[in-house]
């Protein structure tokens, strides 16, 4: 919790109207209800118990424990003296929210005790009241015991859902660091050698020229058959480069439209897809960005992902049932929507955007431009 009135999070003026009935109440059912001495003594409590929860807030571990016992006293007191019992529910609310299971459980147990029991004292000092109000006694008794209970797990699980993903992004951070070093290292054996051995008989050839041209021109022959198996292990390292696939990729986007309660409905054989990897990688991140875009922004039910190829073209279209949007302000001010439209141009391909009772994203491919005669397609 960031303020000591914050009930409800993600709504602070919701907390802040809760705040301001639970504090009408208690003063309203003290006025109408007792005389002079007894008002000043129970807006006395009140005072003091807000005053209570207001400092436990901001104070260290050892005082935070001190404030709620006395918010406990204050609600015996003011349950024992004037049969108002729903104080407790303030106090239950911000045990939830104690971070520490042993201080939880120690307060948690205290307070569920002292409730009890001052309850239980009340029924004997006010039993025509108690017994007039036992419903919501109970529902305040439910509150108390499962209140706290229930905010404590849920920051637990927030607290590992934060550690889990700081752990992924070390995790993600460490791969590359690792990627980046082992292509190093291939590099270096694959044309460290060879790069040394052009280096020498280039030097051997030029001082051979006068001297020997024959010896020369069989260096320089040597020279150029290095070179070229150097450059065939080149091309082989990159394609074993670990590039994303369509097929991959797709299996992601399933998984995270999933997560998002939208159905996926899909149109094409995912094995039939053959490109090169530098457009199958580019199609690739290009699918994810309008996924992302889908999930965040559309408020879409279902996504529709259809592609097909031919000899000469791959096309994929993505579409949704969403919101839509403006397409001039989405196009300017989407940085991933202008970054998957640059990739696209990068290998002459085109993005087309479409937005009429929901967003269509069409992607586009020439295969006769980046399929090359020879190339290693897979």
């Amino acid at each position: 919790m960031q303020t000591w009135y914050s009930i409800i999070p993600k709504s602070p003026m919701l907390s802040i109207y809760i705040w301001i009935i639970f504090c009408i109440m208690p003063f309203f059912f003290i006025i109408q209800s007792f005389t002079l001495w007894q008002i000043t003594l129970g807006i006395t409590l009140i005072l003091c118990y807000f005053l209570c929860h207001y400092f436990s807030f901001s104070a260290r571990p050892g005082l935070k424990y001190m404030w709620i016992s006395f918010q406990m006293l204050l609600n015996i007191a003011m349950t024992l003296v004037f049969g108002y019992v729903y104080l407790a529910l303030f106090t239950a609310f911000f045990i939830g929210n104690i971070k520490q299971p042993v201080g939880f459980y120690i307060m948690y147990g205290l307070h569920i005790g002292f409730t009890v029991l001052s309850i239980v004292g009340g029924y004997f000092i006010f039993l025509d009241l108690f017994l007039s109000q036992t419903p919501f006694i109970i529902i305040n008794m439910l509150g108390v015991v499962l209140l706290p209970f229930t905010l404590f797990s849920r920051t637990r699980r927030e607290n590992l859902e934060g550690e889990l993903e700081t752990a992924r992004e070390r995790i993600s951070e460490l791969t590359v660091i690792e990627e980046r070093q082992r292509i190093a290292r291939d590099l270096h054996d694959t044309l460290g050698q060879k790069l040394s051995m052009i280096g020498l008989k280039s030097d051997l050839a030029a001082r051979l020229v006068e001297k020997n041209p024959e010896q020369a021109i069989i260096e320089i022959k040597d020279i150029r058959q290095t070179a070229s198996v150097a450059l065939k292990e080149v091309r082989e390292l990159v394609a074993d480069m670990r590039a994303v696939r369509v097929e991959e990729e797709l299996f992601r986007v399933e998984q995270i439209l999933k997560a998002a309660q939208i159905k996926l409905r899909l149109n094409g054989d995912k094995t039939e897809i053959k490109m090169p990897i530098l457009a199958e990688n580019v199609i690739s991140m290009c699918l994810k960005e309008a996924v992302t875009n889908i999930v965040k922004h559309s408020k879409a039910t279902i996504c529709r992902i259809s592609f097909y190829q031919s000899d000469d073209e791959f096309k994929m279209t993505i579409q949704d049932n969403g919101v839509g949007f403006e397409r001039s302000n989405t196009l300017l001010g989407g940085s991933g929507l202008k970054g998957m439209q640059e990739r696209i141009e990068f290998i002459n391909g085109s993005l087309e955007i479409e937005s009429d009772e929901g967003t269509t994203v069409v992607l586009k491919i020439p295969l006769a431009i980046t399929h090359q005669k020879g190339e290693n397609v897979k």
